[in-house]
């Protein structure tokens, strides 16, 4: 018996094998671009998850209203009664 030589799918499938690699290897590289070009925008020693935020209290949403906050205990006790 002899064997068949390779038919023209296998050819396309290699094809698209090293034309899907390319595209995955430029991919790395432009990611890899990316991060270094995001390392290098920030403040040196700043965490990139902290930047911007402003530490203490936040003003109320407006999907609350406004409705007065208790401040004092007699102000809770009123409220809950």
């Amino acid at each position: 018996m002899s064997t068949r030589p390779p038919g023209p799918t296998k050819r396309q499938k290699e094809l698209h094998r090293l034309e899907k690699r390319k595209e995955k290897d430029a991919r790395r590289e432009q990611r890899k671009r990316e991060k270094d070009d995001r390392a290098t925008t920030g403040v040196p020693g700043e965490d990139p998850d902290l930047a911007g935020i402003i530490p203490g209290p936040q003003p109320r949403p407006e999907a609350f209203g406004d409705e007065p906050v208790p401040t004092t205990p007699e102000q809770q006790g009123e409220q809950s009664r």
